[in-house]
């Protein structure tokens, strides 16, 4: 089945906001993921967050990212959005600026999934209970097969983030870790 892995969320200013240990950690998962796929000639796709100048595309009433707002910090090319270093996408890689929690809300990802072919994508990213469970939720009402790497991604919360990947994601996702899903592919 066409698989493509998307890495959603891993840029500065998100993962700063996890622990040093935790944030390293994750993003040399990550990164493994990304080797083996690049290995396997399987297509990695980044999602970025990013807003215009001026943040016309926040709406105020976005509990989620109002607070942004004439604040600055997350346009198309500040630091904070750009996909960090670990994990930077290579030439070959499809880069996605997305406006809203879902990889596929504000976003042409679901074009380009659809251009390429792609009908599995495995989930990598930070928040488990943001971008990974909203873009789960899109991409399997889309009719993708969904796979969650559960130590590709990352919660604030150690119990929400259990939660998600135990009780909540099996009924619309496989879920393995990033070592199991390498070990498969072979």
């Amino acid at each position: 089945m066409p698989t493509a892995l998307i890495v959603m969320d891993l840029q500065t200013g998100v993962v700063d906001g996890l622990t040093d240990d935790h944030g390293v950690a994750l993003l040399g998962r990550v990164a493994k993921a990304v080797a083996a796929a690049r290995d396997h000639r399987i297509p990695v796709i980044y999602v970025r967050l990013a807003f215009r100048v001026g943040t016309p595309d926040i709406s105020a009433r976005n509990r989620a990212f109002s607070a942004l707002i004439g604040r600055g910090g997350f346009g198309d090319d500040d630091l904070a959005t750009q996909i960090c270093e670990m994990v930077a996408p290579v030439e070959q890689d499809v880069v996605v600026v997305k406006k809203r929690v879902s990889a596929f809300t504000g976003s042409d990802l679901d074009v380009v999934l659809r251009s390429m072919g792609i009908t599995h994508v495995v989930l990598a990213g930070i928040l488990t209970s943001g971008v990974v469970l909203f873009t789960l939720t899109q991409a399997a009402d889309l009719d993708y097969a969904v796979t969650v790497l559960s130590d590709g991604c990352s919660d604030r919360d150690d119990e929400v983030h259990r939660v998600l990947c135990e009780k909540v994601f099996p009924s619309r996702a496989e879920v393995v870790s990033v070592g199991e899903w390498i070990a498969s592919l072979n």
